[in-house]
């Protein structure tokens, strides 16, 4: 059977440094116990013959194992979520995004173009599981970690996962993780506290600072705050909102994620979208080993060895901020955004606001709410106001959609048929808004200036097509490189300056 599993040799070596690195790229099943761990589990190291390797947890799952209660799988980074434009990898999307919960496995292989027995067998060959497979385990792994980190009550925790049966869910449990959810509840005891707080895991390194700094330029007022090691947001709807706030774990590999005032039936959406705006699925290893032939990107790479994609919390969301930034500086495009919001975005109720959520209290306007707006009262020039009314038009009427495990071509083809949008609006939108780990803006004027004077040393930047033609050793991740070489523009004019102010000094 073809996987993505790592060679045992590496596996072997990974699991015995305890290695962060590999985390959720292979899962160590013992036969001894029945039980199935991550690579970095604290656990003492069973004997070598004893163990078999399996490329999922769901693999793991269907093989007969039960999750450790010490390691948690259920807080490692998914595997294969950053992966190319196969079919496996854009079928995994959706099933992250819970196109499984309503939805047959034929409904899911027609999406991803192909018949349902492929699907299945194209699944077996790389993940060890079938799609419904992964689809359970997942749910069953969420549930596992809400019984273990939340006081929510069983009920909730059985609708957060998807089930709206309480008997279903707990012989879906009992069979899954080899004892009752009250068991685990017991073990672990009560969490104090109405809110609710998260474990969320990723492979090191992860630069959160670079990351929240990126974010910080773009905040809308008013729905969204980033400080320098917070990210807080408002979510609808508006009678009954929800605030989560993301911080760093000091020591861990992972991120906490608290939310108040939340419908458990929630959670799995707000977990999948705070991975995605931190980008927390990616494999850098794999990214920064396609980037050791260009100097330049080496070079970046040193500097910043934890950068990752900013992803958005919502498509629509991220496609009109790329909008309203055509042709002005992000300053002008989030004042902006901040004069849309206002007049556009609806009140939320603050009746059970705490003070740390203070200020949030605007939900970014729907599609329908813009779709007839007079945007140009907030200083839109006609044309620009126009576009976005057919952006909110085209998400109206299902031409434009902002849904996982699309081919980063096809959006691009459907996005730029709409008036107004260019390529690189086009790409800076699958890159944040899809999290597309290939999109390439091209045309961007920061890109072809850096890979310009690094080609040919006197500062003249490249045209569209060679900045395209310079990137494509470096597919699938360019969108990384764009990051990276971002940051590197950036790092390098504050130097400049600061070597600028340090001679008007000395003069």
């Amino acid at each position: 059977m073809h996987t993505t599993l790592p060679p045992a040799e590496a596996c072997d070596r990974a699991r015995a440094a305890k290695d962060a690195r590999f985390d959720g790229l292979f899962f160590t099943a013992v036969r001894s116990t029945g039980i199935y761990c991550r690579p970095v589990c604290p656990a003492p190291t069973p004997k070598r013959h004893n163990i078999t390797y399996y490329p999922t947890a769901a693999a793991a799952a269907a093989a007969g194992y039960r999750p450790c209660l010490r390691c948690r799988p259920e807080l490692s980074p998914e595997a294969l979520a950053r992966g190319g434009e196969d079919v496996v990898q854009r079928a995994l999307a959706l099933v992250a995004d819970g196109a499984l919960q309503d939805a047959s496995v034929d409904a899911l292989a027609q999406r991803v173009g192909v018949g349902g027995r492929q699907l299945r067998r194209i699944f077996l060959a790389h993940t060890g599981a079938t799609p419904l497979a992964v689809h359970t385990t997942r749910r069953l792994l969420l549930a596992k970690q809400l019984l273990t980190e939340t006081a929510l009550p069983v009920t909730q925790v059985a609708l957060a996962a998807g089930f709206n049966s309480l008997r279903r869910f707990n012989a879906a449990f009992q069979e899954g993780c080899g004892m009752a959810p009250s068991a685990i509840r017991r073990q672990h005891g009560e969490t104090p506290g109405n809110a609710l707080t998260l474990r969320l895991g990723y492979r090191p390194p992860l630069d959160f600072a670079a990351m929240l700094a990126f974010l910080a330029k773009r905040a809308i007022p008013g729905i969204e705050r980033v400080g320098e090691d917070r990210y807080e947001r408002v979510l609808g709807p508006i009678d009954a909102p929800a605030w989560i706030c993301v911080t760093a774990h000091a020591s861990r590999p992972e991120l906490s994620l608290q939310i108040s005032d939340v419908d458990p039936r929630a959670i799995p959406d707000i977990v999948r979208r705070v991975r995605r705006i931190f980008d927390l699925d990616a494999d850098l290893q794999e990214v920064h080993a396609a980037f050791k032939g260009e100097p330049l990107l080496a070079k970046a790479v040193r500097r910043r060895p934890g950068l990752r994609v900013p992803g958005g919390w919502d498509g629509f969301e991220v496609a009109v901020r790329a909008v309203l930034g055509q042709q002005v500086s992000v300053a002008g495009a989030t004042t902006l955004a901040r004069r849309l919001v206002d007049a556009h975005g609806e009140p939320v109720s603050v009746a059970h606001q705490t003070a740390e959520q203070t200020g949030l209290t605007r939900v970014f306007p729907t599609p329908q709410r813009l779709v007839d707006a007079p945007l140009e009262s907030i200083g839109l020039p006609r044309s620009r106001a126009a576009t976005l009314r057919s952006l909110a038009r085209g998400v109206i009427d299902g031409r434009i959609d902002f849904d996982a495990g699309q081919r980063l071509d096809d959006f691009i083809a459907r996005f730029t048929a709409l008036p107004g949008i260019g390529p690189w609006t086009a790409q800076y939108v699958a890159m944040r808004a899809l999290g597309h780990p290939d999109a390439f803006p091209a045309g961007d004027l920061v890109l072809q200036q850096v890979l310009g004077g690094a080609t040919s040393g006197d500062g003249q930047r490249l045209s569209e097509r060679a900045t395209d033609a310079r990137a494509q050793p470096w597919r699938p991740w360019r969108a990384y490189a764009v990051l990276q070489l971002w940051h590197l523009a950036g790092d390098d004019a504050a130097a400049k300056n600061e070597r600028r102010k340090q001679a008007d000094v000395v003069r």
